[in-house]
């Protein structure tokens, strides 16, 4: 009983043993910075999203250093502002500093439109929509 259970735990530690030299090889963690070639291709790759946006009438300019964006310029759209943090995502940069400025007619304009939204929304189906005395 002694041999059978000895010989058991060496034939599971093979098995062990061989399953770990099998499996495939974990890849070695990334630095936290990039190297300037890979910072230029991703500016790159910002740049060729951009020129081909409609964010890219704006005049925006961008910077890649570290694997961080860089946004600088004015807009009178407050969806661009939004438009140029995803842009630099998906072109890879690993997070984004936005410094762009919305005008402040863009932000008036916003928020009277979600305030016009809003009364919208809370309109109840018994309330009249309109005062009629």
């Amino acid at each position: 009983m002694l041999r059978a259970l000895a010989i058991l735990c060496i034939a599971s530690a093979a098995l062990i043993g061989q399953a770990k030299t099998t499996a495939p090889a974990k890849k070695a963690p990334t630095p936290a910075g990039t190297t300037a070639q890979e910072d230029k291709q991703i500016e790159a790759v910002i740049r060729a999203k951009l020129a081909k946006s409609k964010i890219g009438k704006d005049g925006f300019t961008v910077r890649v250093q570290g694997g961080i964006a860089y946004w600088e310029g004015k807009t009178d759209v407050v969806q661009h502002k939004g438009a140029a943090t995803r842009m630099a995502k998906t072109g890879g940069a690993k997070s984004v500093v936005n410094n762009i400025k919305v005008s402040d007619a863009a932000k008036a304009k916003a928020t009277d439109n979600l305030d016009e939204g809003r009364r919208r929304a809370q309109v109840k189906r018994s309330d009249p929509r309109t005062d009629k005395e």
